[in-house]
């Protein structure tokens, strides 16, 4: 059984970890990477099966590519917490010749990351071809995608959508960052995506769940329902309600905190919110 302590407790590390590093080289995007830290610290913690030893094949065991890279605080933080590279290497981020880019890059070689990210639309369609490829070389394990709902906006999202659906992509889960906040403002001010997400998922045909992205033994039960429904002919879309910036109180629901750094005193106003429970870098 999961011990939604030690995660909880793994998760508020992880956005102190994130807010130093953003602060750091006043460079960054906190406000997304906040809001996504329980959902990533519950799947490299306790949902993939992952080896940190890290092989690009990734044959026999989960594979994960984050498709919004702006949001690397995050995936950084998580795979150094989990033993890709050494938690100390987080002082570098974005710095120059750090491995650590701004957004996630393959020509650094950093441990867990298996492709370029953060060109937005383009994500899904590597975790389509990652899962087809799994299912021809007989691979049972999963693979899982998150992305951001202003990158939906993008149309290449859905030609891979019609794609997994159609082929019956069905080692795939793929969870959705649904804080209605973009760099510009809402998504429902730039570009609305509509009340009516799950509905036009299931109409390409996807499978759909919901999920509390702040509630990590929700997000425990959801993402075991959706192991479950693998292998069935569909590929499944996760619904994820998160609010950006959680659960910093100056920070949260804005998308004024999309790329921005917080200031010194914003940085110590925000810790004194965080325990830390694993020890800063």
């Amino acid at each position: 059984m999961a011990d939604i302590q030690k995660l909880n407790g793994l998760a508020s590390q992880v956005r102190r970890d994130i807010l130093r590093m953003v602060h750091g080289v006043k460079s960054g995007h906190p406000g997304g990477s906040l809001g996504c830290a329980d959902f990533l610290t519950a799947l490299y913690f306790e949902i993939m099966d992952h080896n940190p030893a890290f092989n690009m094949d990734a044959k026999g065991e989960d594979v994960f590519f984050l498709s919004n890279g702006h949001i690397s605080p995050v995936f950084y933080s998580v795979l150094a917490r989990s033993g890709y590279f050494p938690v100390s290497e987080l002082a570098t981020f974005r710095k120059l010749d750090s491995r650590l880019q701004g957004h996630p890059a393959t020509a650094e070689h950093l441990p867990g990351v298996r492709i370029a990210t953060g060109s937005l639309g383009q994500g899904i369609s590597v975790a389509v071809g990652a899962a087809t490829a799994k299912k021809m070389n007989k691979d049972s394990k999963l693979v899982y995608a998150l992305m951001g709902d202003g990158e939906i906006e993008e149309g290449q999202n859905w030609e891979a959508f019609m794609f997994a659906a159609h082929h019956k992509v069905d080692n795939l889960i793929v969870t959705i960052d649904y804080n209605g906040q973009q760099i510009d403002g809402s998504t429902k001010e730039i570009m609305g995506l509509g009340d009516d997400i799950a509905d036009k998922l299931k109409a390409f045909g996807w499978q759909v769940m919901f999920m509390n992205g702040h509630d990590m033994q929700n997000i425990l039960d959801v993402m075991a329902q959706a192991k479950a429904a693998t292998g069935k002919g569909k590929p499944i879309f996760v619904v994820m309600k998160t609010e950006m910036g959680y659960p910093i109180d100056f920070m949260m629901g804005s998308h004024k905190w999309h790329g921005v750094s917080p200031n010194d005193a914003e940085l110590a106003n925000a810790l004194s919110q965080l325990p830390e429970t694993a020890g800063d870098y």
